[in-house]
């Protein structure tokens, strides 16, 4: 790294704070998997098309391929590594896991697993904003992450299941 080019950014990832050095034109996609180590978002296109990259940034779905490592300064992000138990207080007691990351797995809707990272991303964003979406906006939201191994139907019933136990009265 050149130390004349660099700069010192400082935003929350899964809820702690970081300060890491980045090159102007470091990707945010190069940020999280090379500098802080999480491996979760990957990189599939390259291109922004199909959604393996996906990470939470204030609470909404980006492709971090497309976006400037700059642009995560001062903001909250979120990476698959952030769902599970003790990461901002998410996740189940007795698994781990955050009820999408169960329900996906209870559903069946987890293949290969290369977009799945993204595709619980993204779902949690829309829960997060519409805690009972219908079909339709679940497969709206879902619109920026291709799966090649499933039909989707398997992952919308994950969903749906999430959004179902989360309006039931406590």
């Amino acid at each position: 790294m050149d130390l004349e080019c660099v700069m010192t950014l400082e935003f929350s990832c899964n809820g702690t704070m970081v300060r890491v050095d980045a090159e102007p034109g470091m990707r945010a996609l190069d940020l999280i998997r090379d500098v802080l180590g999480l491996t979760g978002t990957k990189e599939g296109c390259g291109r922004g098309e199909c959604g393996a990259c996906t990470i939470l940034v204030d609470g909404a779905p980006v492709n971090a391929c497309l976006l400037y490592a700059a642009k995560l300064d001062g903001k909250q992000v979120h990476t698959i590594e952030g769902m599970t138990t003790g990461a901002a207080g998410t996740g189940s007691a007795a698994t781990g896991l955050h009820p999408l990351q169960e329900a996906f797995l209870d559903e069946g809707a987890v293949q290969c697993g290369f977009c799945t990272p993204g595709m619980i991303l993204s779902a949690k964003a829309l829960l997060d904003r519409n805690p009972d979406p219908s079909a339709a906006q679940i497969e709206e939201a879902l619109s920026g992450n291709f799966c090649r191994c499933t039909g989707y139907g398997k992952i919308i019933n994950a969903i749906r299941t999430v959004a179902k136990n989360n309006s039931r009265p406590k």
